[in-house]
């Protein structure tokens, strides 16, 4: 910490917190807590043990591990042990050791994992058991399921609902645990994107309001610019804008750039202003939890940026909505040019583009497929 004496302070303080964490960290002391993530998984209170986990992470005393996979871990071995029905936990630990913990393992492998697919890979575990309990009251087990029941129960829920017990349906018949059945087919629903002229306006209300915290300002802006739709086809989540480091943001000549992709992409001179202010008066760097972070927006966890949610409640605060997808953003693109043309120059797949061209209706069967870059 640059004032270590602010730090002391806090460990000789008086609330619930300081204490817990005062007690966890004389048992590391003395031995009676293992330096090893399998005892953290179990320390309570948990949010204490969490934040002094990725302390020990930050300086290199515990190796590297996801934050998502740890809170993942920690909740499922509370949530398993509360089932009470053995087979019904049997199925749910197998389903989340073999499926769900290894694809989070193979996603973090590649980058950093987002709570909102710690909280889809929670709730996958959970619909799996709700969804035993419910065969269970009909008579039947996952063994014994049929189409009956699978259509039973897909017309009584919700399209989120459905989508997070897909997966466990899917494996188990893969695993041969249930019958070859049919799943209804998946339906994704987006928000319209913001006008254009709305977009405008609010932005321009967030570069001249100085009354308004640095920090939100800045956040809705970069919402405002590469969050919404149609100008922006690359629509960045907010998952995606909290992972942004200072780093990424960049010079070429007199031109700024922000790196939310390749190439990066130019940011307005006003905007630029904006966010090389913020980048020194940053918040959260004081303490000895991100005294050398390189996040744009730092978060108060150890080596972890501000959350997703934190953000898009500031965000939101000033009246910008952050709930438009990626998808709307590609169906804006599909409408002025072809699906193949949209997939070279934002890197997804051509049936991804063509499936939401036909769902806005547009066709391009005049299209010619093949190289249309310049000789």
């Amino acid at each position: 910490m640059k004032n270590p004496r602010t730090g002391l302070s806090w460990l000789g303080g008086r609330p619930p917190n300081v204490g817990a964490a005062v007690k966890l960290l004389r048992g590391l002391g003395d031995g009676d807590i293992e330096l090893t993530h399998e005892a953290f998984h179990h320390l309570q209170p948990w949010r204490a043990a969490g934040h002094l986990r990725e302390l020990l992470m930050s300086c290199g005393v515990l190796p590297l591990i996801d934050k998502q996979i740890c809170s993942f871990e920690r909740l499922l071995g509370e949530y398993l042990g509360g089932i009470g029905i053995p087979d019904h936990e049997q199925l749910a630990r197998r389903f989340a050791t073999w499926e769900v913990l290894p694809r989070l393992r193979r996603r973090a492998a590649r980058e950093s994992l987002t709570p909102s697919t710690r909280y889809f890979a929670s709730g996958q575990v959970k619909a799996a058991t709700e969804f035993l309990g419910w065969l269970s009251n009909r008579g039947h087990t996952l063994e014994t399921c049929c189409q009956a029941d699978i259509d039973a129960w897909h017309t009584g829920r919700g399209q989120h609902e459905r989508g997070r017990l897909r997966g466990f349906l899917l494996w188990a018949i893969v695993s041969k645990l249930a019958r070859p059945m049919q799943l209804p087919a998946q339906t994704i629903t987006r928000n319209a994107p913001l006008a254009e002229r709305e977009r405008i306006a609010r932005l321009g209300r967030l570069l001249t309001s100085h009354d308004l915290p640095l920090r939100s300002r800045v956040a809705g802006v970069i919402v405002l610019l590469y969050a919404q739709p149609p100008n922006r086809p690359t629509a960045q989540p907010l998952s995606r804008i909290v992972r942004l480091t200072v780093d990424d943001l960049t010079r070429d000549g007199d031109q700024v750039l922000l790196r939310l992709g390749e190439p990066p992409s130019p940011v307005p001179a006003p905007v630029a202003e904006l966010l090389l202010t913020w980048i020194g008066q940053r918040d959260n760097m004081n303490t000895a939890t991100n005294p050398n972070a390189r996040w744009l927006f730092p978060g108060r966890r150890a080596g972890q940026p501000m959350h997703p949610r934190s953000l898009g409640a500031l965000v939101t605060k000033l009246g910008v909505p952050t709930t438009t997808g990626r998808t709307a953003a590609i169906q804006q693109h599909v409408l002025t040019m072809p699906a193949p043309v949209v997939a070279d120059a934002l890197g997804y797949h051509p049936v991804t583009t063509t499936k939401i061209a036909s769902r806005a209706g547009i066709a391009w069967s005049r299209y010619a497929p093949g190289d249309h870059s310049p000789p």
